[in-house]
């Protein structure tokens, strides 16, 4: 493909252009999915939907979800509308809490893939001459190779690290000089205090832009982040159901949620309680059609992350704001609603302490108790004396009492003392006994 360093005509299209384009290829997607994959023609028979009941986008609303049971349930490639033959790639989820979900893709997928990936680097700000450092997992995780196939369609120079070796991710940054590092948020903090255990300053290292995805972080963190290691923090948007990372992305002109390529992804918000559409500005759960996957087309793909979306800035199609949490990774505490971004928010203000943390729920009785384990930074001498901790500690679970309405018990622990994320951060230990 070449450098692309000047935006599309579709990223400036017109909202009647961008419509146009948008019904013509739904069209297709409906049908290609109705005629090749048989769970959509049960499922749209059973919705009493057809591909021809299209007339207009919001007549998608007539047409069935789909979740990751059904994709499960079709295990392994029974969402495929193409032979096996003309799959060039497999890429699936870990399948811890189940069986994995696979996503199968076409050479024409791969090469919409890499295309919507280096358009997202280059609205982050990422050039050509760039060399660009990827520490994503490789491997059927589609976060290492999404982002490598983009960078090398931008016309970057690639550096391949994937995720782990901490101690080596230091070093080739520092002699490599990478101007964009790509990874998880969390995985930048493991990095940073690597950085900072060797005696070096993260912030005067090479990076001059991160985009970071796979999981949701605060605009709390994203400060943090930017400080630490003297960069522009962008977010990054995307999940293999839909194709990978790549989905939507932040633009660096302005920094105000994150741009979805909607020529290649239909999104909508709904209730996540009742499944009405919702308009936008309304907060909800993601709802994703693809327009132009092949291999395996998805109709209205329950992401279950919460979000809204609102109008173009930077480009002329629609951004989504920050992922807030998930609708599946909700804690329900005694009644009330909690997401660790809430908790994260309220954690990284805090002078003394660091954004490691994890949220341990157990069951005191018959009542559910929330744990929050964080570290205290490791550049405040310590340990800290009994006096200061138990304040530090009353004053986070205040804040989280009067901002979310939940009671916690709140423990500083020492550096180092939680367990390190090589990839995306695991927040919540859920300690309940299953029964």
């Amino acid at each position: 493909m070449g450098a692309m360093d000047q935006l599309e005509h579709v990223e400036k299209a017109s909202t009647d252009e961008l419509r146009r384009m948008q019904l013509d290829r739904l069209r297709w997607s409906l049908k290609h999915a109705f005629d090749n994959v048989p769970h959509y023609r049960q499922a749209f028979d059973a919705a009493g939907a057809h591909p021809d009941d299209l007339k207009d986008l919001s007549d998608l609303a007539k047409f069935p979800f789909t979740t990751k049971a059904e994709l499960r349930d079709n295990y392994p490639f029974g969402m495929f509308a193409v032979p096996m033959k003309d799959i060039v790639r497999v890429h699936a989820s870990s399948g811890t809490t189940g069986k994995a979900t696979v996503v199968g893709y076409t050479k024409q997928d791969i090469e919409m893939w890499a295309c919507v990936m280096a358009r997202s680097l280059r609205a982050a700000g990422a050039k050509s001459s760039d060399i660009v450092h990827i520490a994503y997992g490789y491997g059927l995780f589609t976060g290492g190779l999404g982002a490598h196939y983009g960078a090398e369609a931008l016309g970057a120079t690639v550096i391949p690290c994937g995720g782990g070796m901490t101690e080596r991710q230091v070093k080739l940054i520092r002699d490599f000089k990478p101007d964009v590092i790509m990874c998880t948020p969390s995985y930048l903090l493991v990095i940073a205090d690597e950085f900072e255990r060797q005696g070096l300053d993260p912030a005067k290292s090479s990076p001059r832009i991160g985009i970071f995805g796979a999981e949701p972080w605060s605009e709390s963190m994203q400060a943090q982040l930017e400080r630490r290691f003297g960069i522009v923090a962008l977010d990054l948007y995307g999940l293999s159901e839909i194709i990978g990372p790549g989905v939507a992305a932040e633009c660096i002109e302005t920094h105000d949620g994150l741009t979805i390529w909607e020529d290649h992804f239909y999104p909508e918000i709904i209730d996540p309680l009742t499944g009405a559409v919702l308009p936008d500005g309304a907060s909800g759960e993601l709802v994703f059609t693809s327009l132009t996957k092949v291999g395996m087309p998805i109709i209205r793909y329950r992401t279950r992350d919460l979000t809204r979306l609102l109008p173009g800035t930077a480009r002329s199609m629609r951004r989504m704001a920050r992922v807030t949490g998930r609708s599946d990774d909700m804690l329900i505490i005694r009644g009330v609603n909690v997401f660790p971004s809430q908790i994260e928010e309220i954690v990284v203000q805090q002078a003394m302490l660091s954004p490691h943390y994890v949220l341990e729920v157990r069951r005191d009785g018959r009542m559910d108790e929330l744990d929050v384990l964080v570290e205290r930074r490791a550049d405040i001498p310590g340990p800290l004396a009994a006096e200061t901790r138990g304040s530090v500690e009353r004053e986070v679970e205040r804040l989280i009492k009067g901002l979310i309405g939940v009671s916690t018990n709140v423990h500083v622990v020492e550096p180092d003392t939680l367990q390190r994320s090589q990839g995306k951060a695991v927040r919540v230990v859920d300690k309940r006994p299953k029964h």
